[in-house]
């Protein structure tokens, strides 16, 4: 089976609302994604994602019914803590969460959309540069940046990769990829939604780490 679609994300709702019970259950299995990815220093963003998702389980079990959706969370935090917010608590998380997921969504529709290095083929380089640029590397200062510079460089081969997310099972470079383009379907849509809600709710913060 696929590393991603043995948890595959839900089908949002018409009003892009995203369950925060659902929306948990399915991003705790993602942070084993960046095993996949060999150095270690892909560690830091694993890690990153396992304590933000922690810290949103923390709030939503304090009152489940209230907390029914992500935004219902978010909103009540803006109403609870408005001189600090958004830089406070499930928000902040969830703010730094949705970088990682991005991160992930940009590599993987990299992969599925064919680019590559043409002088080195079988290396996922490319895909991970820009997943970096266009996710994280904003938000990061000079020395982080330069952490990552090194991880981009040890950057596992394709073939490794993709056998890595066939969980070690002999499958075809296009067939991991379909279930790639599978699993981006309702991944995408939620990644997206959330970034539309903080937009909608000015809630993006862009300082750096």
């Amino acid at each position: 089976m696929s590393l991603l679609l043995d948890n595959q994300f839900g089908e949002l709702p018409p009003d892009k609302s995203v369950d925060t019970k659902l929306f948990l259950e399915a991003v705790s299995h993602l942070p084993s994604f960046f095993d996949c990815l060999g150095s270690k220093v892909f560690g830091i963003i694993k890690s990153d994602i396992n304590g933000n998702i922690t810290k949103i389980r923390a709030v939503y079990v304090q009152d489940p019914e209230k907390y029914v959706t992500l935004q219902h969370i978010v909103e009540a935090e803006r109403e609870a803590h408005a001189a600090e917010w958004p830089k406070v608590g499930a928000t902040l998380a969830l703010m730094w969460l949705k970088r990682g997921l991005r991160f992930i969504q940009v590599l993987l529709q990299s992969l599925a959309d064919g680019e590559r290095d043409e002088n080195k083929p079988n290396l996922i380089r490319v895909n991970v540069i820009k997943a970096y640029e266009q996710a994280l590397k904003k938000y990061h200062g000079w020395i982080v940046q330069k952490i990552f510079d090194a991880a981009l460089l040890a950057a596992p081969y394709r073939s490794n990769f993709l056998k890595s997310l066939s969980k070690g099972e002999e499958v075809t470079e296009e067939d991991c990829l379909a279930n790639v383009r599978l699993f981006l379907v309702n991944y995408s849509t939620t990644v997206d939604a959330i970034y539309e809600m903080y937009t909608n709710l000015n809630a993006e913060l862009d300082y750096t780490v």
